[in-house]
């Protein structure tokens, strides 16, 4: 046990000098984040003309990378947080608030492969040869199952308690490595686009090629402070003395 200004704090239990910076740091986050999802749809909405259905497969490609930004980042990162965003709230609300942002974002990735497929299929173009490719869908299909397993293991338990407790490290582990898997493709999915269809336009540094480079690197931005948020010890939400010791994301 410990004081600070006067107050009692219990060993685990994190005090003000601990969470010092971590409004700051978790706003500075939000900002990463919103910063990449709208650098996206700029260069998507108006450098590379709109967004289209299959009447236009060159448009509908669109919506992949804004989609897949959208929910394989943005989403899949601020679930990742809600546990640290809301520590002082009952754990089924943050359970809940951490199962729907993960669907949602699993929904964005559906239809944001949904686009890419149907705009190489529609244009004639292979699928699936490329690294991003083969490490975009890896990341994909093991986050639906990583949402499946913590959703029968924590939100509506089916397992039991020796269960949890030998699967929540794989839970947090890659928790984090796929949100990393998905930065990492985000960035060769935006060279390979840059690269391929901008060479020109991209050495001569245009504005179009500044909004490519600095969307990259609000997303490495963003994804390391999240991942430095949920991993420092120190801001880990102490479970309240009625609950369980098995928590979904810390």
């Amino acid at each position: 046990m410990l004081t600070f200004r006067g107050k009692m704090y219990f060993d685990g239990e994190a005090n003000p000098a601990d969470l010092r910076y971590f409004t700051w740091l978790v706003l500075l986050a939000q900002l990463f984040g919103v910063m990449a999802v709208v650098l996206v749809a700029v260069w998507m909405g108006h450098f590379q003309n709109g967004f289209a259905w299959q009447s236009n497969p060159e448009l509908e490609f669109n919506y992949h990378p804004l989609f897949m930004v959208i929910g394989m980042i943005f989403l899949y990162a601020d679930g990742i947080l809600a546990y640290r965003v809301f520590r002082n709230d009952r754990k089924i609300y943050i359970k809940v608030l951490h199962a729907c942002m993960h669907a949602a974002a699993l929904i964005f990735s559906a239809v944001g492969l949904k686009a890419v497929f149907d705009s190489h299929n529609l244009l004639g173009v292979a699928n699936l040869y490329t690294l991003h490719s083969w490490v975009g869908l890896f990341t994909v299909v093991a986050f639906g199952l990583q949402w499946i397993l913590g959703f029968t293991s924590y939100l509506i338990p089916v397992v039991g308690m020796a269960a949890k407790r030998f699967y929540m490290p794989y839970h947090r582990f890659w928790g984090s490595t796929l949100l990393a898997l998905a930065g990492a493709t985000a960035l060769m999915g935006i060279t390979e686009k840059a690269a391929w269809k901008l060479p020109d336009e991209w050495k001569a540094r245009t504005t179009q090629a500044y909004i490519i480079n600095f969307l990259g690197i609000f997303i490495i931005a963003f994804i390391v402070l999240v991942i430095y948020l949920v991993t420092k010890p120190d801001y880990r939400r102490v479970p309240a003395p009625e609950e369980d010791h098995i928590q979904l994301a810390e």
